[in-house]
């Protein structure tokens, strides 16, 4: 099974002979086997070099670069292995094309919105009146054929997921998780931390997964391209937000595996402190390994696998083969 290797101690990362090396800045040293690791997060002052890089780049394992308060900040993405010319230009031409683009971010979105129902369901089940803000959203997502450019469908999101966030409070039973709406730089409370604590891991979760693709991460949809940065991963990530971040955040506030005192202040906002991340990235990880019977395939597939068999139909969708749906949950 491949795994990820997580480094939040200070110190210098580098190989030796085949393997990865680790010492942190108080001396002690550890060793990690390269068989089955396929990305690197590294959230602590890690110093790394060349000959390392091009180890990493050998085996086709990505590093990801978290900063100080644990935010996704950039990757090192190896030299793809499946490349394909003929895919890249697809994918162009349905950016560029503005009715084929509009089609792509209108899925990403409905997506989106449905999975985020589908999460209020769930928990309506359980005795919390949502249906008012259940109602509200399927509203919206029933006009979405109606938005025509990519600011009106950033802007219904928007709208959807102000209704959304409304709901948090009623599923969150702690009070010392109050949540007043959504506030992203900085995060103002300990639920805005979590939330972009976890978007932030899934991003660079999608991306691996994009690196296994002959998709180009460059090349987005919904979000717009430019030269800073990726952009399909952060499409993909909208699908998945709802019932692997959100949900994930439910439980750990509730359960109280997650406390006030995992939070610091600091630069006018609230922020997981070391220990909190390593509570997070654990569960994180376990959930990215958790399994669900998938209905078409007849067996068990993890939240990873879902991510990657979403990025093929995305794939078949540019080649003409089959038009693109997105995943909604069925539990």
């Amino acid at each position: 099974m491949t795994k990820q290797l997580y480094i939040f101690s200070d110190g210098e990362l580098k190989r030796k002979q085949n393997t990865l090396f680790f010492e942190k800045s108080s001396g002690e040293k550890k060793y990690f086997p390269i068989e089955n690791i396929e990305q690197i997060h590294l959230f602590g002052e890690v110093t790394i070099n060349k000959k390392l890089l091009d180890f990493l780049a050998q085996e086709g394992i990505l590093i990801h670069f978290y900063n100080y308060f644990g935010f996704y900040e950039g990757s090192f993405y190896p030299k793809e292995h499946y490349n394909s010319g003929s895919l890249i230009l697809r994918q162009a031409e349905h950016y560029m094309d503005t009715s084929k683009r509009i089609c792509i971010a209108r899925k990403f979105v409905s997506g989106a919105i449905l999975n985020a129902i589908k999460v209020l369901e769930y928990y309506k089940t359980r005795g919390i009146d949502l249906e008012n803000e259940i109602k509200k959203i399927e509203q919206i997502n029933e006009s979405i054929q109606h938005f025509t450019t990519i600011d009106e469908l950033m802007a219904l999101e928007g709208n959807t997921k102000d209704i959304y966030y409304r709901c948090f409070n009623k599923i969150i039973n702690n009070k010392d998780f109050n949540f007043e709406g959504r506030f992203r730089k900085p995060p103002m409370d300990p639920i805005n931390a979590l939330i972009s604590y976890g978007n932030s891991l899934l991003y660079s979760y999608v991306l691996a997964e994009i690196y296994k693709t002959h998709l180009d991460p460059r090349i987005g949809f919904l979000h717009t391209t430019n030269f800073r940065r990726f952009s399909l991963n952060l499409d993909v990530s909208e699908i998945f937000k709802p019932i692997i971040v959100d949900r994930m955040i439910f439980a750990i506030v509730n359960k109280g595996m997650i406390k006030s005192k995992d939070f610091v202040e600091e630069m006018k906002g609230i922020y997981l402190n070391e220990n909190g991340r390593k509570i997070f990235v654990e569960e994180m990880d376990n959930k990215m390994k958790t399994t669900i019977k998938h209905r078409k395939l007849g067996r068990s597939v993890s939240y990873r696998t879902l991510i990657r068999m979403e990025l093929y139909k995305i794939e078949k969708h540019l080649l003409g083969d089959e038009e693109y749906t997105p995943f909604i949950t069925w539990w």
